[in-house]
């Protein structure tokens, strides 16, 4: 992914995921936040094309606690501003974000002296990389571009040394679970979002992980 595919990967996350809470804050904070994908050591992001053009795309992250850590220090300032701009035109949006998230996002966010330190490079091998969005666009379907841009990914982060993949799919017919589970994931349980909309958890296992070294789950920011 290139900063000149973005309006196209904003475009299609606010087309399929337009219940998100970073959709809803508009384009222009998601465009800011979608762009950290592109420099974060921690982070994948990729484009699919089809006849030239742009058609699906992919974003996830290898270490979520270190790239969590990364995106505070960097763009922590500004990304903050963005979704304070957004927030206030929305007040709404700024109830919701109050009741739901406010102090959610403080504890996994702000800086404390009590944190657990994050492990050392050498146990890299038991962290859980996270696919966090992929979509296709409609034109673009049954070309088998989602499951190459998945591929992709789980093999990037087995290059990294992670264990595991896991993600969040919608349960029931709005959900992916059949398109992942056709790709060999595993569904391993379930999580509700801060509205409690209900989503499956699924996991795929990465050649070379060590059955005795307990994976790291953290699926970072969650919106």
């Amino acid at each position: 992914m290139e900063p000149e595919d973005l309006p196209f990967v904003v475009g299609e996350h606010r087309r399929h995921f337009p219940d998100g809470f970073f959709a809803r804050l508009g384009p222009r904070f998601l465009t800011s936040y979608t762009a950290t994908y592109l420099t974060s050591p921690h982070a994948r992001a990729y484009v699919a094309e089809a006849e030239g053009l742009p058609a699906g795309f992919l974003v996830g992250v290898t270490d979520p606690a270190a790239h969590r850590s990364w995106l505070v220090r960097t763009h922590g300032r500004r990304l903050a501003l963005r979704a304070c701009t957004a927030l206030v035109t929305r007040p709404g949006l700024l109830l919701h974000f109050l009741r739901t998230r406010l102090g959610r996002y403080s504890r996994k966010l702000l800086p404390s002296r009590h944190r657990r330190q994050e492990p050392p490079a050498a146990d890299r091998d038991g962290v859980t990389a996270v696919l966090a969005h992929v979509a296709v666009a409609d034109r673009a379907r049954s070309l088998g571009l989602g499951a190459a841009l998945v591929e992709r990914f789980t093999q990037d982060a087995a290059d990294a040394g992670c264990a595991r993949v896991t993600l969040v799919t919608a349960t029931g017919p709005a959900g992916a679970g059949p398109f992942y589970e056709r790709l060999d994931w595993q569904r391993t349980g379930e999580s509700h979002t801060p509205e409690g909309r209900l989503f499956a958890v699924y996991e795929h296992p990465l050649p070379g992980a060590s059955p005795h070294n307990p994976a790291r789950h953290d699926q970072g920011p969650a919106q």
